[in-house]
């Protein structure tokens, strides 16, 4: 009996760990501006914009676009659905880098996701590996 209730409290503690590492699901950004879909994309996982707090762009009264895109031919692609975050491969325990395109500036930067429970994760993205910003994203699935 022993030795049945330590393996069901190892796989507790097994599954609660999986979980926690776990980075598919959907985001909601440190701002609470956007929601991203982490997803497995044919190996790596990749993210898409889901949610937007506010859709419609006050300036046009139509739905926000990827105006800033450095690609002119871009320009005119919806937010929502918008590829976000690309490539993300595991890199360490818990954590997994890749890319993610800044939609307010056009840019694009390398970033390191780190799931640190279930319902957080940390996003470190790097301009020149150097100069960093830190942000949370929340679990809203």
């Amino acid at each position: 009996m022993k030795s049945l209730v330590i393996g069901a409290l190892a796989g507790v503690i097994v599954s609660s760990a999986a979980l926690a590492a776990d980075p598919t699901g959907v985001w909601l950004s440190q701002d609470g501006d956007a929601k991203v879909h982490v997803t497995d994309c044919g190996g790596a996982l990749c993210g898409s914009v889901v949610w937007l707090k506010e859709p419609i762009d006050p300036k046009t009264g139509r739905p926000r676009t990827d105006k800033f895109n450095p690609d002119t031919s871009k320009r005119e692609r919806p937010m929502l659905g918008l590829p976000v975050v690309t490539g993300l491969r595991p890199s360490g325990a818990n954590r997994w880098s890749g890319l993610i395109y800044n939609a307010d500036e056009g840019t694009t930067h390398h970033i390191n996701l780190t799931v640190t429970n279930p319902k957080q994760a940390i996003i470190v993205g790097c301009v020149l590996y150097v100069i960093c910003q830190t942000e949370r994203w929340t679990r809203t699935d």
